[in-house]
């Protein structure tokens, strides 16, 4: 059957690829973008099942408005996926006041406002879905992404508390951690002003891949996006879903090192309890 899907940041990357493929297969999409006629070819073809909003993030009442208003031209949303964000490049250090508060009212605060917004109305009709789509950078970090992670390990963080806190409504949550994939991601990553000092440290060579295009990108946009859309549709789905060989790889190699290390700490961690219990 056919569901209508609310869609940020549906303009460019996995979000377009998103609505082109719900499209396709007949579903309603109603896609939030922030540039207003970035979608005016589908909007030609796809005019009985293509709703275009026009929204940043960074304005958390426009979010809430936005919501609300689809809800009701609607009546029913089955899928809200938070989308939209971009990627900030630059050693902590290098990185300007106004550049680290954007990154955060963008990917994480604008994240939450949406998902916020749409809790009352999905418990309102019963139940829904809601994807967050992530990154592997939601547990594992890159230097010099050091706000990109902070805002993904800060919105899982948040869905998965907000998952248990929904769930006896019949709403369940989606993490989408994709690896690095082959989307305009790069081409719209914002850059630190560098400071020579940082030139031969780690930073600097994650800058420099970037930059002469040897940073490895094996992720297929397509395919990714598919297999999101199958577990949204799936009866039962992980709460995370990583995508992409190297997104599994260096999420479970990061996964395995923390627990040895936690596993070395038991001693110091059981000395630290009350010994009147």
């Amino acid at each position: 059957m056919p569901k209508t899907w609310f869609i940020t940041g549906a303009s460019s990357g996995l979000g377009l690829e998103m609505t082109q493929q719900l499209l396709t297969q007949g579903h309603n999409v109603v896609a939030a973008i922030r540039r207003a006629g970035a979608l005016t070819k589908l909007a030609q073809e796809y005019r009985e099942r293509l709703d275009i909003v026009q929204l940043d993030l960074v304005e958390p009442e426009r979010i809430a408005l936005a919501v609300r208003d689809a809800f009701q031209r609607h009546e029913r949303l089955e899928v809200i996926v938070s989308n939209a964000g971009y990627g900030l490049f630059g050693a902590a250090e290098e990185l300007t006041t106004e550049e680290i508060d954007r990154q955060i009212a963008t990917n994480l605060a604008g994240s939450i406002h949406l998902i916020r917004a749409a809790l009352p109305l999905l418990r309102k009709q019963g139940g829904g879905r809601i994807v967050q789509v992530s990154s592997e950078g939601g547990q594992i970090a890159y230097p010099g992404f050091s706000l990109y992670h902070a805002t993904k390990w800060g919105i899982e963080g948040f869905v998965e508390a907000v998952a248990q806190e929904v769930a006896p409504f019949g709403i369940d949550f989606i993490i989408a951690e994709p690896g690095p994939t082959g989307t305009n991601f790069g081409a719209n990553l914002v850059r630190a002003k560098p400071m020579d000092a940082y030139d031969e440290t780690p930073a600097g060579a994650v800058r420099r891949a970037i930059t002469d295009g040897s940073f490895e990108i094996k992720g297929d946009a397509a395919r990714t996006v598919a297999a999101i859309i199958s577990a949204a549709e799936s009866k039962t789905p992980p709460l995370r879903l990583a995508l992409g060989s190297t997104a599994y790889s260096s999420i479970s190699q990061a996964l395995s090192a923390r627990l040895s290390a936690l596993e070395a700490q038991r001693g110091v961690a059981n000395s630290a309890d009350r010994q009147d219990l």
